[in-house]
């Protein structure tokens, strides 16, 4: 059996011939340019595109780095602020210490000097209760042993002392 031709050519021949044709026209209306055209503007929006993730990447490494920066000047200022803190704080109890101190002082003399001065007091009543019996005795006595002539005499012994001098 022998194969069928058409103008000598058998069916694998004009699958060729098909396809010289068809790429012919492919070639005639600059297919395979357009399509690397294509390719290329991919591989430029690729390449656009890794260089904008890799600008990204540096950005979000320089952001990080700031933040990491702040994050332990931040501790940094939170330390000194507890360390300050403290120290206030413990002169804030020093200085509270020592006002009750000079407080308890003050109030320990204020009530000395009352006590002293209550003392004072009662010593000058004492005093002058004890003037004054002494001298409401005397008044007693020298009514009792003293007549006009025993005043006579001491009358005249003051004048001789005064005269005297």
């Amino acid at each position: 059996m022998s194969e069928p031709t058409v103008l000598g050519l058998n069916p694998g021949g004009w699958v060729a011939l098909a396809m010289i044709v068809v790429l012919a026209i492919l070639v005639w209306k600059k297919v395979p340019g357009a399509i690397g055209r294509a390719l290329d503007g991919k591989i430029a929006l690729i390449r656009d595109q890794l260089a904008e993730a890799e600008s990204l990447r540096k950005e979000a490494e320089a952001l990080k780095a700031e933040y990491l920066a702040k994050s332990a000047s931040a501790d940094k200022d939170r330390d000194a602020l507890l360390e300050r803190a403290k120290h206030e704080a413990d002169e804030i109890v020093a200085k509270a210490k020592t006002d009750a101190e000079a407080l308890i002082e003050r109030r320990t003399r204020m009530a000395e000097d009352k006590i002293a001065a209550e003392e004072r007091a009662a010593v000058e009543q004492l005093r002058a209760t004890a003037a004054d019996a002494a001298t409401k005795a005397a008044a007693r006595l020298i009514a009792e042993r003293h007549d006009a002539g025993t005043d006579a005499k001491l009358v005249d012994q003051a004048i001789k002392e005064m005269a005297g001098r």
